[in-house]
């Protein structure tokens, strides 16, 4: 997501990974298919308010989830935050998203930040509304939050089909008091649990997704799915960020894969990932990702986009993953819907390289979405 990411950038400087793409063939108890050919669309809404035009593979202007359904996917993430200044991603915003997905036949995923703004593995702020509370009254927050986000949705006819409970939490959320600390996953864990608890509650179908940032390392996987274990914490689906700039070799991932999908027991789905398409940038917010930060030989360009996502996704199926997840296809360049919900109106998109949409709103015809 753009903080985290420009500060990863920042950190790797200018080094491009150039890493290759080897052969690889699915173990014995793989799964044969991708079931979850997921998209997150959070910041679609907001650029569909503010007059952005999606065109289809052919020229023709066309609603942007027919375009993304008609390449193959099938499952539409949305964030939410609690109440952030822009005033989108917050409740009423995706109920309205939840209501638009569901009418076009996709399934939803509600990725619960438990925040005003992005949580990721650098930062969990608490929203400012819970601010003040102990450890006790944020398990009840989360209980009470959960709980009414997904029958708000269910009472609309829109049920989420999963959920997360965090986003990117490799070391905790809602910090202070949900922060790993000294290998004490005791407060992380009392909240994972209402969250759970909450989501069963309103539904026992919708599947529970715990999410880390943590496709790069299995010791560190390892560390958190354990301790969490440890805890008696209770989850549906293992979910993992691969950014392959980051988060190393596909040969890696798909060890980590399938090292977490046999040890947890539980099915695993990549729930967020990308690649540019351009080295070029174009608005005043300077790229996420630069162009330089390759991987795998590919070029940044709509070919080498949509070739990484196939690589991922072949990697995910073969080593037994269930899903995968692009993160923002839609972003691309809209004045006004810029990455910062307290700026929204004087921060830019520093995705607008990492869409499967250009500049001027047409699609990649190159990138697909397969089981």
């Amino acid at each position: 997501m753009p903080p985290r990411i420009r500060t990863l950038v920042a950190a790797l400087g200018a080094t491009a990974l150039l890493l290759t793409a080897p052969a690889l063939t699915p173990p014995a108890s793989a799964a044969t298919t991708l079931s979850m050919l997921g998209g997150d669309v959070s910041s679609l809404q907001r650029s569909l308010d503010l007059g952005a035009t999606y065109y289809n593979a052919a020229g023709t202007a066309a609603d942007p989830i027919d375009i993304l359904k008609s390449a193959g996917m099938n499952y539409g993430r949305l964030r939410i935050w609690n109440n952030p200044a822009s005033g989108y991603n917050n409740k009423a915003k995706v109920l309205q998203q939840a209501r638009s997905l569901k009418a076009k036949g996709l399934k939803l995923l509600i990725d619960f930040h438990y925040s005003d703004t992005w949580a990721d593995p650098g930062k969990q702020y608490k929203p400012a509304a819970w601010n003040s509370h102990t450890l006790a009254q944020l398990q009840t927050d989360v209980y009470n939050y959960t709980y009414d986000i997904c029958t708000s949705l269910k009472a609309q006819g829109t049920t989420p089909d999963s959920v997360q409970i965090g986003n990117e939490i490799n070391v905790g959320m809602l910090w202070p008091q949900g922060q790993v600390s000294n290998n004490n996953f005791a407060p992380l864990a009392s909240l994972l649990k209402q969250g759970y608890n909450a989501t069963k509650a309103c539904n026992s179908a919708t599947q529970v997704m715990i999410h880390v940032a943590d496709a790069d390392s299995m010791s560190n996987a390892r560390w958190f799915y354990d301790g969490i274990k440890a805890q008696g914490v209770t989850w549906d689906i293992t979910a993992l960020s691969y950014y392959c700039m980051w988060h190393g070799t596909l040969a890696n991932l798909y060890n980590v894969i399938t090292d977490v999908r046999t040890r947890y027991g539980k099915p695993v789905v990549i729930a967020e990932t990308a690649y540019q398409f351009t080295t070029a940038d174009a608005d005043s917010e300077k790229n996420s990702i630069p162009g330089t930060v390759l991987c795998d030989n590919l070029p940044a360009s709509w070919s080498g986009q949509a070739t990484q996502f196939t690589y991922v996704q072949n990697t995910a199926r073969n080593a037994g993953a269930m899903g995968v997840f692009y993160w923002e296809p839609t972003w691309y360049a809209i004045k006004g819907n810029g990455w910062d919900p307290a700026n929204i109106n004087g921060t830019g998109d520093g995705w607008d390289n990492m869409a499967t949409f250009d500049w001027t709103g047409h699609v990649n015809p190159n990138l697909r979405w397969t089981p």
